[in-house]
């Protein structure tokens, strides 16, 4: 699954030129010759295609309309006005084909994308001659073509009205090394209404990034309305207007689906679950207990009663029905931060517990064993692979599927601890990859407080992992990629795209190049996509003052 990728030898060479592909392809030939797009420039699909997927007619006009609005001046010192004496005289491109080889199946790119993660195929190349002849995107699939479209978009910039790249003839061998490449948001501390969850998955897309890790409900609100189980989003939401409804969830699939990304739903369990009660006081233990940081790591307190009979099959139920909502193959169950004192001072559970005769730690043990296994047999009879924080693998010793899906998210360091037991990892380290880190405490009554996290993880710093790290060579297939992570006690559609971007950018690129990029080579191509975002109308922040941006390297430390 893993590849080293093979990156262009000599990064001052390459950033002179190549300012604008994020993330930069396996590998890549350029020129220095200037080419103009054509008035009539158009994008063809070969028969090859046969009648194209809806979803790769509708990408076709979107890279269209991005060539043709994105009005972003190159990233020099007079946005272009040097390079007219190069494109004044340069030829014009009129055409670019898809193509896909023979024997591709023809599926829609969002078939391609909810695959398994380990049958995506989004491997393409790219060849933009320098005379003018028709450049040509091939592929073996349709996400394949999505993914060189995007990177075509990528090439060009505008300077008085004429359209032109500067790198000319280009061709590019491109395949990400790593499967899964993932952003988490975390809508349920705070309510982000649907139109601002499809602007990031524009942004996703254009960093290649092709999973939504969606952690829709925690303790705070309940707001996924579920077919069947809808009390749970009526009394467990924010209000009414803070609802994911049913048709709004097709929304958000089916927009990801078409810019290349699955979306993974996570019910987490049996923590983070207070909001159920709302509905079911019944089902939750220590419900707004306090003080409540006895009972949890977050206010309010309360999690289900797992080791109720009547609770754990209600909520195989939920599992069942959430699968039929998501087209995934990857539903997560959660299983971090399970507070084990609750449950202690919970009667009903301790009835249970004590009643098998058991001490309570092997009690426990095995009434949660019993309660994973339902909701994720539910799971795999709805033809899902489950995923689960670490917490599964490492705190307990639960009887999981080889192929379960493991998230480790406490410390990097524990990514050995979990490839030792066989399990695929997925990285989302809060030493690297969490977003909300150095804002600052958000508790009341505690002045003195930091987030727990601390400090800020900067771009600079999560470009620097190394999925392997610690591994032996033959457990490097069990890395399946990595995500930046977004929780929102302090976040919200009101700072969502600055707090995000274009710092998420990183391990977009992380995980599709491979490890051992250098920063002070990325760092111009980083600035070229958050511009580039800004003109898409995304709010991504400034990396540095802008007279910096237009100088590369002249704000470096020892320059």
């Amino acid at each position: 699954m893993f590849r080293k990728a093979v990156l262009v030898a000599g990064f001052l060479a390459v950033v002179s030129r190549v300012d604008a592909l994020w993330p930069l392809p396996t590998t890549l030939s350029e020129g220095t010759s200037a080419l103009r797009l054509s008035y009539g420039f158009h994008i063809a699909v070969s028969p090859s295609v046969g009648f194209p997927p809806l979803d790769l007619t509708e990408a076709i006009v979107q890279t269209q309309t991005y060539l043709l609005t994105d009005d972003l001046g190159r990233l020099v010192v007079g946005r272009g006005a040097s390079d007219v004496s190069a494109f004044e005289t340069a030829a014009y491109l009129s055409e670019l084909t898809l193509t896909l080889k023979p024997g591709s199946e023809v599926n829609s790119i969002t078939t391609e994308a909810q695959k398994p993660i380990e049958e995506r195929d989004e491997a393409y190349t790219l060849s933009v001659p320098a005379n003018g002849s028709a450049a040509v995107i091939e592929a073996t699939s349709t996400l394949g073509l999505f993914r060189g479209l995007t990177t075509f978009s990528q090439l060009w910039y505008t300077y008085e009205g004429t359209i032109y790249a500067v790198n000319t003839p280009v061709e590019i061998d491109d395949t990400p090394a790593y499967p899964y490449r993932g952003l988490l948001l975390d809508t349920a501390r705070n309510y982000f209404p649907v139109a601002d969850i499809l602007r990031t998955l524009d942004a996703m897309s254009w960093v290649k990034i092709n999973e939504f890790h969606w952690h829709v409900v925690d303790s705070q609100s309940f707001p996924l309305e579920i077919p069947g189980y809808e009390e749970l989003a009526t009394y467990g939401a924010y209000g009414p207007g803070m609802v994911y409804t049913a048709a709004d969830v097709e929304n958000i699939v089916s927009y990801a689906g078409a810019r290349g990304i699955d979306v993974l739903v996570e019910i987490d369990t049996p923590g983070h679950t207070a909001a159920i009660a709302d509905a079911h006081p019944d089902y939750v233990a220590c419900n707004d207990a306090r003080p409540w940081a006895d009972f949890a790591n977050e206010p309010p307190a309360g999690q289900i009663r797992f080791a109720t009979p009547d609770v754990a099959s209600w909520t195989a139920g939920l599992f069942t029905a959430v699968s039929k909502m998501f087209p995934s193959s990857i539903v997560s169950t959660g299983g971090d931060e399970i507070n084990q004192n609750c449950y202690e001072k919970d009667e009903p559970t301790m009835t249970i517990l004590n009643a098998t005769g058991e001490p309570f730690a092997e009690a426990f043990q095995n009434a949660l064993n019993d309660f994973v296994g339902g909701t994720h047999s539910a799971l795999k009879s709805a033809g899902k692979t489950p995923a689960v924080w670490e917490e599964m693998v490492l705190d307990f010793n639960l009887t999981l599927a080889d192929d379960t899906l493991v998230l480790v998210w406490i410390s990097s360091d524990d990514v050995k601890a979990v490839a030792d037991k066989g399990f695929r990892i997925i990285h989302a380290a809060s030493n690297y990859f969490y977003l909300d880190c150095g804002g600052g405490g958000w508790v009341g009554d505690y002045p003195a407080g930091d987030s727990w996290c601390d400090p800020f993880k900067t771009w600079q710093y999560s470009y620097t992992f190394d999925p392997l790290a610690n591994l032996t060579s033959d457990q490097y297939h069990l890395i399946m990629g990595g995500q930046h992570n977004l929780w929102t006690e302090q976040s919200s559609a009101s700072n969502l795209d600055p707090i995000v971007w274009p710092r998420a950018a990183a391990s977009a690129e992380l995980f599709w190049s491979g490890a051992g990029g250098n920063v002070t080579a990325a760092l111009p191509r980083l600035h070229d996509a958050s511009f580039r975002m800004q003109q898409r109308g995304v709010n991504s922040i400034p990396l540095q003052p802008l007279w910096c941006a237009l100088r590369p390297f002249e704000c470096d430390l020892t320059w």
